[in-house]
């Protein structure tokens, strides 16, 4: 988040510091894949033929991805190999291989079309299960707005359908539209209305936080993802240890909802066959960063979410879709 907090003093040694993201390791360099037309064609297949001829059709393309695409197939590897070493029961068949690869990316591509059909459809009660009713039962309750944090595990945008089509509550998202710029517009043109509460990070200068501020005095639900860097150089991250390596982390969103002054929840959403499993975690009631220990705090709140995430991916390894390098080197 640009312009809110930037301007610390220099930090204090802590035992997980808060630091810039280097260059070398963002996101943001890797190479995009696919376009707008491919977006459309994914999407037309579906609606054609249904879903399991388009599974079927996906897998020779998860092939061609995995021979084709080395920077995506090492990242997977590294993230396949990482679970495997920090979760090996989960992997008692052995350690993984390239069709594990091949799975894996053909899990993305179910994902970038339940994508397509969270932007343009009306989600049901009954396409999702919970996995703990009485907190999301207790969030509804709730008349206030609430930020969420979600991951690149599994959907984001089912959680955004989850909540704002399934339960009526207004939601806002955040997103990084330098990069995902070719997806929104494909989304766009299949649903108009969709952006109309998609906010660019790069945007939130004085005026966005205060709208921002606004909508959740209103009871408005905030969606921001927090796996991802951020774009500008000048948002700090903080080094977690995430299956048993250091990785940073952005410590935006919690600035962010310090700010807004509202309670925090956590949420994952995934494809389980016919179903889409939902998990909506408390996180905190509010930001609390203490003076002189500002830097700490943050880094402590970066390693809870990375603990969550990492206990949700114990079971789903191939739910969690960040292909570049994402640990330390």
């Amino acid at each position: 988040m640009p312009g809110h907090y930037t301007r610390d003093a220099p930090r204090p040694p802590v035992a997980d510091p808060v630091e810039r993201d280097p260059p070398d390791a963002h996101w943001s360099r890797v190479r995009e894949t696919g376009t707008v037309a491919g977006l459309h064609f994914l999407y037309a297949v579906h609606r054609l033929l249904g879903r399991r001829v388009f599974s079927l059709l996906l897998w020779p393309v998860a092939l061609w991805f995995t021979l084709a695409r080395g920077d995506l197939r090492r990242a997977s590897r590294d993230w396949l190999a990482t679970h495997a070493a920090h979760f090996p029961a989960r992997w008692s068949a052995g350690a993984p291989a390239t069709l594990d690869t091949v799975r894996h990316f053909h899990a993305f591509g179910q994902t970038i079309l339940d994508k397509a059909l969270a932007w343009t459809a009306v989600p049901q009660e009954a396409d999702f299960t919970l996995e703990d009713p009485a907190t999301v039962r207790d969030a509804l309750a709730d008349p206030g707005g609430q930020l969420v944090i979600g991951s690149h595990l599994g959907n984001l945008e089912y959680c955004r359908g989850f909540m704002g089509e399934t339960h009526a509550r207004t939601v806002n998202v955040l997103v990084h539209d330098r990069h995902s710029v070719h997806f929104v517009e494909a989304m766009s043109r299949l649903s108009p209305d969709s952006r109309l509460n998609v906010y660019q990070v790069d945007e939130l200068d004085v005026g966005r936080v205060l709208e921002l501020r606004s909508r959740i005095g209103s009871g408005e639900w905030l969606f921001i993802a927090g796996d991802r860097l951020p774009l500008t150089g000048q948002a700090r991250t903080a080094v977690v240890d995430f299956l048993g390596r250091p990785a940073r982390l952005p410590v935006g969103p919690y600035l962010l909802a310090r700010t807004l002054g509202c309670p925090v929840k956590l949420m994952f959403a995934w494809r389980d066959g016919a179903t889409v499993r939902v998990d909506l975690q408390p996180f905190a009631g509010t930001i609390e960063l203490p003076r002189g220990a500002r830097e700490a705090a943050l880094a402590g709140y970066a390693q809870r979410f990375a603990d969550a995430l990492a206990e949700r991916a114990r079971s789903t390894p191939f739910q969690w879709f960040n292909f570049f390098p994402f640990w330390q080197r």
